[in-house]
Parts: structure tokens; sequence; C-alpha cells
């Protein structure tokens, strides 16, 4: 996927609110723009990470610019968990995710279970269906990926609907969306959220599937790069 809307450069200053952070540009302007990510962004966000904004170019907004992307050593993470789910249907429907192929229609942002959304809805045309729940990971430590990067409730929520799914007789996929390229593996982050661990655990246990792949990521582009190894200690 290619980011359209307009870049800056600049150096992190701070992270704070959890939506909001300080960037100082090239010039020694200092802007507050939206942080996409309610997460901790643990490694990410190192004292004057070179990071790239977007400009929503719409000046009615409150905060124009949005921190999209951050470099971590040599390689670019993308911190905004509003891009992996176009990125992974723009995929699947370029027949690029073999796990996922074979279906007709894909619908995003579809109302299921109890008062939820599932990212991405898949069905053939014999009336099956599989549900796919993308989650954008950005915690990586010695190449291996993990999921969550703060406590979240919500992400608990959604492996219970999952479940409730296969219960039902569908397909649902957990898919880890590594927003970086230097992952080999994927993991539970049990010493962050336990909770989320054992979820998962009872989740796999149920029937739902787990996805991970790694992307490829720059200043202006997104894609999916290659599946990534899943282990359950």
């Amino acid at each position: 996927m290619r980011i359209e809307k307009p870049i800056l450069e600049g150096r992190l200053r701070r992270r704070y609110k959890r939506f909001l952070a300080d960037v100082e540009l090239p010039d020694g302007e200092l802007l507050t723009v939206h942080c996409p990510n309610p997460g901790r962004l643990q490694g990410c966000l190192g004292d004057a990470a070179e990071v790239i904004l977007r400009d929503s170019e719409d000046g009615n907004r409150k905060l124009r610019y949005t921190l999209q992307t951050v470099r971590v050593g040599r390689h670019w993470v993308n911190v905004d968990t509003s891009l992996p789910n176009a990125v992974v249907a723009e995929a699947i429907e370029a027949g690029a995710i073999e796990e996922l192929a074979g279906y007709d229609s894909l619908r995003r942002e579809v109302a299921y279970g109890r008062n939820s959304r599932i990212d991405i809805l898949l069905e053939g045309k014999s009336g099956e269906r599989c549900y796919v729940e993308v989650k954008c990971t950005t915690l990586v430590e010695h190449r291996v990926a993990m999921f969550p990067d703060a406590v979240t409730a919500r992400g608990l929520k959604h492996l219970v609907e999952l479940s409730r799914m296969v219960a039902e007789g569908h397909r649902a996929v957990m898919f880890y969306f590594i927003s970086r390229a230097d992952a080999r593996r994927f993991e539970p982050a049990d010493h962050i959220d336990p909770a989320y661990g054992d979820g998962l655990r009872e989740a796999v246990a149920a029937g739902v599937e787990m996805i991970a792949y790694s992307a490829s990521v720059t200043p202006q582009r997104l894609e999916l790069a290659a599946p990534v190894k899943i282990t359950i200690p």
C-alpha cells in the first residue's frame, strides 16, 4: 500500500497522554501531532528518534499531522494502527496470503458477536465464513515479535468473540501484522499481559487460527513481507 498523503521528517521529542506526541522538524519548529497507537510502543520511541509524519491536508482537523513511522536501528516501524487492516485486505484480494485464499468476497468492519466489529469478513459461494481480526504488532526483542505491548481488555474480548464464531461453525483467524521487517518469530507477551496470553491459548484450543506476517516498511509504503513462525511457550 502506498501512502498517498504528503509526509514530513522530524525528531520525536516526547509522547504523552497516549495519543499525543511532540515532534521537532528540521527547521526547529515543534509540532504536536496525533499518535495513532494506544500501546506503549516499547522499544520504538527512543529519545530523538527519527520519525515520519503524515499530513492530513485538513486545515480543520485539530491535529493536522499523524505520527506514522519511527526508525528503530536500521528499520522503519509503522506505528499507525489504522493502516494494517487495509494492507491485509489488499494482500488477500491480490491472493498474496495463501492461508486466506479461495474466498469470493471480502468485507471490512462488519458487525458481529456482542457489539463488536470484525476487521475482515471473508465469504465463499457456499456460505462459508472466515472472520479475520488484525492486530498491529510493534514490539520486537531479539527478533521475537510479541503482542500485546500493554494490557488489553479489548484484545482479550476479540479472542472470546472469535472463539464464539468457531463454536458456531465458522472459521476464525487472529492475524498478527508485525509492522517491521526484523522479526523471525512471534509469541504472546505473557510478561506484559498474562491474561491475554491465557486467552490466546484458550482460543487456539477452541479452534481459532493464528497467522503472523512481517512487513516491509518505508516512509511512503507499507506491505506484507513474509510469514513468521509462531510459538506459544
